[in-house]
């Protein structure tokens, strides 16, 4: 069997539409016996699913997808787990174990101008709890899906800039006003690339760049409302232990998934914990903070 990743820079892609490589696994005995990337040779979208039909692929994992696509691929007979990101490798791992959600569709949109991706990592919570099994800042950044990355399909921000539409790499270092650096695409020695005003990023970072010149430092400043909002005490719950089996192992400060009503993923962070009852928050970890960010933009591009 083969399993296909949408693919870039080792980790999971987040547009399906817009992978321009793949990495195909060859499984047996739900075990990985080899993995080679291949290029898409400029497919996007529903001729993806062609293409990957043509090469024996039976599942593909990625993040983001639309309805369009998604029914190109039940057509050519392919398997779909969508929702994915963070290391490729892991994502197929934590497939074979059977421990990787497929969100479904979570994109309405296609083309320019709206970003996909669901930030859920390998595992889930059935009825009960799993741990999350690495750190989205490792996946990509604060600005590329880890703390600063998409949230699903969003339209497209309403601002104008030379850049807007454009691909952009650029390095930052994010910090909190008392000077702690949160986040830094430069301790990665991995720049950060995305589609400007496409959604990809939080408000305030992708307006920044929209007027931005190649070769130029820029320092910004957001408040909440322009990174990831108040946090919303109504994302905040307490429940029973003996309601979620696993929690009484969980520790406070720990990041885990529940499930909503549908079955989706939702990421919480143990906020509390007693002999008796559990509290978890769905906030974003930054939420209700105001974020500064130093941003270079290396290059602007029309790809």
């Amino acid at each position: 069997m083969k399993i296909a990743v949408a693919h870039k820079n080792g980790e999971v892609f987040q547009h399906f539409g817009h992978t321009e490589e793949f990495k195909v696994y060859e499984i047996e005995n739900q075990e990985i016996l080899s993995s080679e990337v291949i290029s898409t040779e400029g497919s996007g979208h529903e001729a993806l699913a062609v293409f990957l039909a043509e090469q024996g692929i039976r599942v593909v994992i990625c993040g983001g997808i639309g309805s369009g696509a998604q029914a190109a691929l039940d057509e050519a007979g392919i398997e779909l787990c969508a929702g994915a990101e963070g290391n490729a490798d892991e994502a197929v791992a934590s497939y074979l174990k059977g421990e990787l959600v497929n969100t479904g569709v979570n994109c309405d949109h296609h083309g320019e101008g709206h970003s996909c991706g669901s930030h859920e990592e390998d595992g889930h919570c059935g009825h009960g709890c799993h741990e999350e099994e690495g750190e989205s800042e490792e996946a990509g950044g604060c600005g590329a899906g880890g703390c600063g990355g998409c949230h699903g399909c969003r339209p497209q921000p309403a601002f104008e800039g030379k850049n807007v539409g454009k691909t952009c790499k650029v390095h930052y270092t994010g910090t909190f006003n008392d000077g702690t650096k949160f986040d830094s695409s430069y301790d990665r020695e991995k720049p950060l690339t995305f589609v400007c005003g496409a959604g990809m990023m939080i408000r305030g970072f992708d307006k920044a760049v929209a007027n931005q010149e190649v070769g130029s430092i820029i320092d910004i400043h957001l408040m909440p409302e322009e990174a990831y909002g108040e946090a919303d005490p109504e994302a905040i719950v307490t429940m029973d232990l003996a309601e979620i089996p696993g929690a009484e192992e969980l520790t406070t400060g720990q990041k885990v998934y529940l499930q909503d009503m549908y079955g989706r993923p939702i990421p919480v962070t143990v906020a509390a914990k007693t002999d008796t009852t559990i509290t978890f928050d769905a906030n974003h970890e930054m939420a209700g903070k105001e974020l500064n960010f130093r941003i270079e933009l290396l290059s602007v591009s029309e790809e």
